[in-house]
C-alpha cells in the first residue's frame, strides 16, 4: 500500500508519466540538460527550474576565404532561467482493499485515471508552447485556402464543418513547406502536428490525395508528407486569424484549433520531479477512506523562436 510501499508506488506513476506514449509527436526530443533546481521543496510555492545557456545568434560561415586575419565574430552567450509547469491531480479515495498491495497492476489500477490526466494535460500544454504566437518571418503562420467547409472536394453540398471554416489543401502543406524552406530550416525531423480539422480536411480531399496519401478505412494519412513527419493530436492552440489565443481557450465564431510544426532539433523537454501525497484511513476519522494525490512538473518549448510555425483556418467570405 502507499503507506508501507511509497516509493515502489511513487517510482511507478513516475515511470509512467515519464514513458507514455500519447504525444508521440515528442519522440525522440533530447530532455535539456540541464540540473533541476528545487526552491521551497514541498512546500505550496514550490518551483522546478532549469538554467540553460542562450544564445540569439548564429555562427558566421566562411566559403573560400582569402582574407586574412579571419574576422572575428563575437559570441553572445547567457544563461535564461525556465520554470517547469506544475501538474497537480485532485484528492482521490481509495479503499483499503484498493491500497493494499504493491504489484505494478494493482499500482496502475489505482493511480491510471490519474496518470492519464496529468499525460493530457502536460502534452496540451506542451504543444501550445511550441506553437507561435503570431506569424512572423521567423515563425510563419500559414492561413488555409481551400474550399469552404459546407462543400467537398466535387462542390457537393454536405453538413460537416463549420462553413465559415476554409479547409486545409495539399497545396496549404506544400506551400508551408515552402516557408520552411525560405527560412532555410534543415530538411531532417520537420514535424506537423494536425489538429482535427485539417486531418478530417485531408481525408476528404479524395482527389487529391486518393489512396496514396491516405488510409481511407483506417482514418489516417501518410506518416510523412511534403517533407513533414505528420501526427495528429486533439487539443491543439487556438488561434484567432494567425494570432494564438490563451492557454485552454474556447474558440467562438471565427476561431479554430490550429496546426502545429516545428523543427524537432529545435524543440528541448524538461522533466521534473514527482510527489505523492497519501492519507491513510486511520486519521480520516469522518470518512474512513484513504486518499492519494499527485505532483507532476514538466516543460517543452522551443529553443529559441525560429523554426516553429503553424497552419490555421482561414474565414470563408461570401462574394458581394
Amino acid at each position: 500500500m502507499p503507506a508501507n510501499y511509497p516509493e515502489l508506488w511513487l517510482n511507478r506513476v513516475d515511470n509512467k508519466l515519464k514513458t507514455g506514449d500519447i504525444a508521440p509527436w515528442l519522440d525522440g526530443i533530447e530532455e535539456i540538460n540541464a540540473d533541476l533546481s528545487v526552491i521551497n521543496g514541498g512546500a505550496m510555492n514550490e518551483i522546478n527550474q532549469i538554467h540553460i545557456p542562450s544564445t540569439d545568434m548564429d555562427i558566421d560561415i566562411l566559403i573560400n576565404n582569402n582574407v586574412y586575419p579571419i574576422p572575428v565574430q563575437n559570441y553572445a552567450d547567457g544563461t535564461i532561467t525556465m520554470s517547469l509547469d506544475k501538474y497537480q491531480t485532485k484528492q482521490i479515495p481509495i479503499s483499503d482493499d484498493q491500497a493494499i498491495g504493491s504489484s505494478y497492476a494493482k499500482i496502475d489500477n489505482v493511480t491510471g485515471l490519474m496518470v492519464q490526466g496529468m499525460l493530457i494535460s502536460k502534452f496540451s500544454k506542451a504543444i501550445y508552447s511550441i506553437g507561435p504566437a503570431a506569424n512572423t518571418a521567423n515563425t510563419p503562420v500559414l492561413v488555409t485556402t481551400g474550399r469552404s467547409g459546407n462543400y467537398d472536394a466535387d462542390g457537393k453540398e454536405i453538413i460537416l464543418f463549420d462553413g465559415d471554416r476554409l479547409c486545409l489543401t495539399y497545396f496549404d502543406l506544400v506551400k508551408h513547406k515552402k516557408q520552411y524552406d525560405d527560412n532555410k530550416v534543415p530538411l531532417m525531423d520537420r514535424r506537423l502536428v494536425l489538429c482535427s480539422d485539417h486531418i478530417n480536411d485531408l481525408l476528404l480531399d479524395r482527389r487529391r490525395f486518393g489512396d496514396l496519401l491516405n488510409n481511407l478505412n483506417a482514418g489516417t494519412i501518410a506518416p510523412v508528407i511534403a517533407g513533414f513527419k505528420t501526427y495528429q493530436y486533439l487539443v491543439n492552440p487556438v488561434y484567432n486569424g494567425t494570432n494564438k489565443l490563451a492557454y485552454e481557450s474556447v474558440p467562438e465564431d471565427g476561431q479554430w484549433a490550429g496546426s502545429v510544426s516545428f523543427y524537432g532539433p529545435n524543440i528541448g523537454k524538461k522533466t521534473g520531479m514527482t510527489r505523492q501525497y497519501y492519507k491513510p484511513s486511520v486519521i480520516d476519522t469522518e470518512n474512513q477512506s484513504n486518499t492519494l494525490a499527485y505532483r507532476h512538473y514538466f516543460m517543452a518549448s522551443p529553443k529559441r523562436n525560429q523554426y516553429i510555425g503553424a497552419i490555421v483556418s482561414g474565414t470563408y467570405v461570401p462574394v458581394a
